[in-house]
């Protein structure tokens, strides 16, 4: 196989960095967001008073 010029190295690697960064804008723009919910989750916290 002959060697690929420099020039057709660098067309590659850009067609293959937009292809990878439109699939990656594409998906994160399908995403819906999650309704935000009213209720509060509380957590539970015990505290342990150590006697010495």
């Amino acid at each position: 196989m002959p060697q690929m010029m420099p020039m057709e190295w660098t067309m590659l690697y850009i067609a293959f960095l937009t292809t990878f960064l439109m699939f990656n804008i594409m998906n994160y723009f399908t995403q819906s967001p999650n309704s935000q919910t009213k209720s509060k989750k509380n957590i539970n916290t015990y505290k342990m008073n150590w006697k010495w």
